[in-house]
């Protein structure tokens, strides 16, 4: 099986890159900038990476952070990862989401990533 993330298309714009990772927009975007974070290394979970491997991929995501408050000036930040399939993962390389959010983008945003799971996302209506 051919790793997609291992093979990106040449038309891939590359926004951040260095010996380790490298970041580029996600192909369906949640939001205007939605971002990916992968170790160039091809390796499915996170659990799976080196120190280097996480410092780098940290690294990657202040500096796109920086770079996507210029160009679309976001309120807020998810970052995410789905970490194995069970868990959402569809690309079986590790890749972290840098997701801007915007005011009014949802009508009520409290419990962010709990809405995987909807009937625990409303926690402070118990």
């Amino acid at each position: 099986m051919t790793c997609r993330f291992c093979n990106l298309s040449p038309d891939e714009k590359i926004y951040y890159e260095d010996d380790l990772v490298l970041v580029f927009r996600d192909s369906s975007p949640v939001s205007p900038g939605h971002s990916l974070a992968i170790p160039k290394r091809h390796v499915q979970s996170f659990f799976d990476t080196t120190k280097e491997e996480r410092d780098a991929l940290l690294a990657a995501l202040d500096y796109i952070k920086a770079e996507l408050d210029q160009e679309f000036a976001p309120d807020a930040y998810n970052i995410g990862v789905n970490d194995g399939p069970l868990a959402g993962q569809s690309v079986p390389h590790l890749h972290v989401h840098l997701i801007p959010r915007f005011e009014g983008d949802r009508e009520d945003p409290r419990g962010g990533v709990r809405w995987v799971i909807p009937e625990k996302a409303p926690y402070w209506k118990k």
